[in-house]
């Protein structure tokens, strides 16, 4: 219980952070715009409705498209990687990043990634038939790119104090020896004064009970890019879903990336499912995705951007 003289000198320090603030112009800093995990679920769901995106197919042409547009109505910048990839077995893939730039004057930049395209074969079915499907991606592949595009909404609406650039990389999943076809052309084909301060990547961000324990690259590459988050997580309120526990080392779109300087971590649910049952199945569907999780990581990213990177 505080005394009486306690009660004075706080009562003397808030009537001199009034006077700061009346004198000085001073005002708590703002809030971050809020983001929507309903609004990025629908843009999750969109990407689902095109079919699969695997490279050379409609769906992967017609999300081009639409993310194209998308982005050239809200971005300050907007340009397109085009690439061709041979194959292990000798096909040919026509590829393309999409790198979207928001306050391009600002030299103090962060990076976002996610991968857009979906795995040609749910390998991980038991059944043969199954296995030589393409998954539907809803997770795998349309959860990332939705959250990323709904921020570049946000973005567009609220000038941020630094400067955000969206990656969003091709042929992340295509096929065991031809992975992370995207991030490692962006990363070997970047331009050379390209430096953003970090980077952040989400994969498999939709999941009805993600979780997202330390991915361990990432604890490698950038451990205080791992704290910077999941301090502002835990803030938050979202500490139970962004445990500080260890996770398991995952080769994916941060390696090639962090390998080219850019100190990137991976925010990534490693159990989609049960004992990770829908991962590569045809069960990465949208009735196993939902837009809390979208909302989670959302705000995460965005509190993160609005308080300066």
């Amino acid at each position: 219980m505080f005394g009486l003289a306690a009660v004075h000198r706080l009562a003397a320090a808030a009537a001199a952070c009034m006077m700061l603030a009346g004198c000085s112009g001073w005002r708590p800093p703002a809030p971050p715009p809020p983001f929507s995990g309903d609004s990025a679920f629908a843009l999750l769901e969109q990407q689902v409705a095109f079919g699969p995106r695997v490279p050379g197919t409609e769906g992967h042409a017609r999300q081009l498209a639409w993310m194209v547009e998308y982005l050239r109505e809200r971005a300050d910048t907007v340009w397109l990687q085009p690439f061709e990839h041979v194959t292990w077995e000798g096909d040919s893939l026509r590829l393309t990043n999409v790198f979207a730039g928001f306050r391009p004057e600002l030299e103090d930049r962060i990076l976002l990634v996610a991968h857009w395209d979906t795995r040609p074969t749910a390998d991980a079915e038991s059944d043969l038939e199954r296995r030589l499907q393409p998954i539907p991606g809803a997770n795998d592949g349309a959860s990332g790119t939705a959250v990323l595009l709904r921020l570049a909404d946000v973005l567009s609406r609220h000038s941020a104090p630094i400067g955000v650039d969206i990656l969003l990389t091709d042929g992340e999943d295509y096929a065991t020896g031809d992975m992370y076809l995207g991030a490692t052309y962006f990363a070997t084909n970047k331009p050379r004064e390209y430096q953003p301060l970090y980077g952040i990547l989400l994969d498999m961000v939709g999941g009805r009970d993600a979780r997202f324990p330390i991915e361990g690259n990432s604890r490698h590459f950038a451990p205080e890019i791992v704290d910077r988050v999941y301090g502002v997580a835990e803030q938050l309120g979202y500490g139970e879903m962004f445990p500080r526990v260890p996770g398991a080392l995952v080769e994916d779109d941060h390696i090639p990336l962090n390998r080219a300087g850019i100190r990137t971590i991976n925010i990534i649910d490693f159990d989609f499912g049960p004992n990770n049952r829908f991962w590569h199945t045809l069960e990465d569907d949208l009735h196993n995705v939902a837009p809390e999780p979208l909302e989670a990581v959302g705000s995460v990213l965005t509190a993160l951007i609005y308080r300066g990177g």
